[in-house]
């Protein structure tokens, strides 16, 4: 979004336009953006492993989809889902378009926890999980921050 300023001639001077941007940021400290960085690697390597042992079928993985009430059928739908997700927000560019799309795949996982009455831990862990997601998108990424103020 910007805005049009219309500077009015001074001293015979003919007036002109300038666009300013209404999502000026300030830079990032380096210890902010390696922050971010090494948390969203972290983010990034906990959900390839968990989309890697859904797809190779692990049986604890099995145990849980059976008890959470999916069919093991399921299973290559959820991983693949999971995996573009998270290629998406580990590319820096699409990072954010990422974030949103892991908020709605872990918001489906809260709500298949509650559903099958799982315990808390099991129920608030994706929250946490989002929470890191966009929390280290905030410490990397200057754009966010403006959205973040309240």
């Amino acid at each position: 979004m910007s805005a049009t300023v219309r500077f009015a001639p001074q001293s015979g001077q003919p007036a002109y336009d300038s666009v300013q941007s209404s999502t000026q940021t300030t830079p990032i400290s380096k210890t902010s953006l390696w922050a971010g960085r090494v948390i969203s690697g972290l983010v990034v390597i906990f959900l390839l492993f968990d989309a890697i042992t859904k797809l190779m079928r692990v049986p604890q993985v099995l145990e849980a989809t059976a008890r959470l009430g999916f069919p093991v059928s399921a299973l290559n739908i959820i991983a693949v889902t999971l995996l573009a997700c998270t290629i998406i927000y580990a590319i820096p560019r699409t990072s954010i378009p990422g974030a949103v799309l892991l908020t709605g795949y872990l918001g489906g996982a809260v709500a298949t926890q509650l559903r099958a009455g799982s315990p808390v831990f099991e129920t608030v862990f994706p929250v946490l999980f989002g929470v890191l997601v966009w929390l280290s998108i905030y410490l990397r990424d200057p754009r966010v921050r403006p959205l973040a103020r309240f």
